[in-house]
């Protein structure tokens, strides 16, 4: 039995299970969550509060709207969360064999954490700036809007219209946001399920709640102001002399501390909390579900 198994460890399986257990998670936590998604863009590009928003797009888009951009979201997942879940799977694993098999102390979990974000940012950046578009199209004027059917066709719209460089326009906020939203997430998480299972003695599904909550809070918290800035430089449209509001991040950061404080990097929070820990436990829960499958089918 042993040596049948021998040759399926050398394969290719082992090394790319953790990148398609990842974006599959991912991607079915997306689909859940794309509704309060779109709410927390429509939120951060100033159009009232949460049941504010939520009427007015019922009112004026129907139901569908709230499903606007689901393409690019699933494409993002594919790319984003395979890159970032799979690359911390693979960077800690490493990191474990280093440290002699024993547990990771907080900081290597984090330095992980950022590292498997970077990778994970630069990968998913073309697919996250065709969402942030698709999502912020309809509350522009008339004349602005794109207009993009799906998240390929507003990538070859970029692509057309701006060139490919385009396509990674905002990436410098985008890797540093996943940094630290990853660095959130990641480390408190398998932190968490070490305290939770270890420490504290509570069954499988009571951990992955309990580690997904503390996760999806971490993750939002070190996160959102690098979002607010990452949503702002994505969305913005030249004026009537074609001069834009803000030349980059920091330009975008140091206006924004002027006209509204260190509280505006934060506008939106408790949606984005709600927004962001349910994904985070759904796509924990997701992996812990289909690594199951995969351990009873013998993969």
């Amino acid at each position: 039995m042993g040596d049948a198994k021998k040759p399926k460890a050398g394969g290719v399986w082992p090394t790319v299970k953790p990148f398609v257990n990842g974006g599959a998670s991912g991607m079915l936590a997306t689909c859940v969550i794309q509704p309060i998604d779109m709410i927390k863009v429509r939120i951060q590009l100033g159009q009232g509060s949460a049941g504010q928003v939520a009427r007015n797009m019922l009112k004026e888009e129907g139901f569908g709207a709230f499903y606007k951009g689901l393409s690019a979201g699933l494409l993002r997942q594919a790319t984003y969360t395979t890159a970032r879940l799979g690359s911390f799977k693979i960077l800690t694993n490493k990191a474990i064999e280093a440290n002699d098999g024993k547990p990771l102390p907080l900081y290597q979990k984090a330095l992980c954490g950022l590292t498997a974000g970077a990778i994970g940012a630069c990968v998913g950046s073309p697919a996250d700036l065709a969402l942030i578009r698709m999502q912020a199209d309809a509350t522009l004027p008339e004349a602005q809007r794109r207009h993009y059917k799906n998240a390929f066709h507003a990538l070859s719209r970029i692509v057309a219209d701006e060139g490919v460089l385009a396509l990674w326009k905002g990436a410098g906020p985008t890797v540093v946001r996943a940094m630290a939203l990853n660095m959130g997430m990641l480390a408190s998480y398998d932190q968490s399920v070490e305290f939770f299972r270890d420490s504290l003695g509570f069954g499988e599904a009571s951990t992955i709640l309990g580690a997904s909550t503390v996760s999806g809070f971490f993750a939002a918290a070190c996160s959102l102001p690098f979002d607010y800035v990452k949503t702002q430089i994505q969305k913005m449209q030249p004026d009537a002399e074609g001069k834009l509001p803000y030349s980059g991040s920091l330009d975008c950061t140091m206006k924004t501390l002027k006209t509204g404080g260190p509280l505006k990097f934060y506008t939106g929070f408790p949606v984005y909390c709600v927004r962001i820990a349910p994904h985070v436990m759904l796509t924990w829960i997701f992996l812990n579900q289909i690594q199951k499958l995969e351990k009873s089918a013998g993969l």
